[in-house]
Parts: structure tokens; C-alpha cells; sequence
């Protein structure tokens, strides 16, 4: 009787597991990143905004894209070492994700974004373009990272848009563009030096707009 109840729970295990890994499978197309093989992962079922069959992108190992939930990596993404993506989260694009990062909730990282160290992205936050999240950093709630702006080190952002960043012996104006500001490093206004020696409608073209003499 003994044997027969452990071979019950052996079977239910089994069951268990099968029922548990019906989200996606590994392919046998592998690509290497950074000395690491992963390979294509392939939806076995329909969720979220995944039909059953669609390709996705590639991880090195199961525990790197949750069975549960939503989330999904696409494109030529990549997941590898002991990152995580889990809840509804999403790694597209061209994105990377490695160390020991964490993507979760429904959190997203695109373009050709990195996340990687000890970093965790969260809530509804996201990282895009050619940013990157690295070190102790955290980026959640609604906050954004993009462009070329990196967070890294102990830094928490829970809020706002992280968009660049500069050197603390940068010297940056903000010059006025219409219904923008533009940060500029080491400004100088070349115009008013050039102006001395145009005529009024070369003037007009460099500026944008027509110059008028008023007499």
C-alpha cells in the first residue's frame, strides 16, 4: 500500500509539472550571447496578446521566463543567467536582460535596452531606446527610462521620465524652441556673430522665419 500511495503522489507530481510548462517551449534554434547559448522560445498556447505557435524571442533556461502570467520575450530579445521576466511583463525588441535582473509586473523593456546586475524593473514602468538599468537600481511605478539615459548604482525611480544625463562639469543651457527646450552642452550662439555679414533674406533662411527692416 505504501508503494502504491507514493507512486499516487509521483503521478500527480508528473501532472503537476506537465500542466505547469504548457505556457511555451524551448526550440531547438539557439542563438550565443556573449559565450551563452539560448534558444527560441515557441507559445503552446493562446495569452495575453500570444497566439499558440507564435515565436518568440530567446532564453537560456526555463527559469528565465515565467510559466505563469502574461509575460513573454520577442523579437531578438534575450534573457539569460539568473534573470527573471514573470507577472505580464514583456522583453522585446532587441533588449537584454541578464544577471541577476528581475522584470516584472507589467513592467516592459525594448529597443535595444539593457537590464542586468541586481537592477529590477517593475509596476507599469518601462525601459526603451538605448537605455539601461544596471547595479542595485530599481525603476518602477509609472517611471521611464529611454534614449541614452542610464540608471545604475543605488538609485530608486519610482516616478518620471529619465530621458539623459550628463557629467557634473557638463555646462548645459536650456535655449527655447518654439514650444520645446533644448538642453544644450557647451552652448554658443553662432548666429548673432554671423549675422553681420548677411543680407536680410539670407537672414530670414537661417533663422526660419522672415526678418522684416521696419524703418
Amino acid at each position: 500500500m505504501i508503494v502504491g500511495i507514493e507512486l499516487k503522489f509521483i503521478k500527480k507530481e508528473i501532472k503537476e509539472e506537465i500542466k505547469m510548462n504548457d505556457k511555451y517551449e524551448l526550440t531547438k534554434e539557439t542563438k550565443e550571447y556573449f559565450g551563452t547559448k539560448l534558444f527560441r522560445i515557441k507559445a503552446l498556447k493562446d495569452f495575453g496578446n500570444v497566439n499558440k505557435g507564435d515565436l518568440g524571442g530567446f532564453i537560456e533556461k526555463e527559469d528565465n521566463l515565467s510559466q505563469y502570467g502574461d509575460a513573454w520575450v520577442s523579437g531578438t530579445a534575450g534573457v539569460s543567467g539568473n534573470a527573471g521576466v514573470s507577472g505580464n511583463a514583456w522583453v522585446f525588441g532587441n533588449a537584454r536582460v541578464y544577471g541577476n535582473a528581475r522584470v516584472y509586473g507589467n513592467a516592459g523593456v525594448s529597443g535595444n535596452a539593457w537590464v542586468y546586475g541586481n537592477a529590477r524593473v517593475s509596476g507599469t514602468a518601462g525601459v526603451s531606446g538605448n537605455a539601461g538599468v544596471s547595479g542595485n537600481a530599481w525603476v518602477y511605478g509609472d517611471a521611464w527610462v529611454f534614449g541614452d539615459a542610464w540608471v545604475y548604482g543605488d538609485i530608486k525611480l519610482q516616478s518620471g521620465l529619465c530621458f539623459a544625463r550628463k557629467q557634473k562639469d557638463w555646462n548645459i543651457t536650456e535655449v527655447e524652441n518654439e514650444d520645446n527646450i533644448l538642453l544644450i552642452k557647451d552652448y554658443i550662439s553662432v548666429v548673432e556673430e554671423e549675422i553681420k555679414e548677411l543680407t536680410v533674406a539670407e537672414i530670414s533662411e537661417k533663422l526660419g522665419y522672415e526678418v522684416k527692416i521696419v524703418k
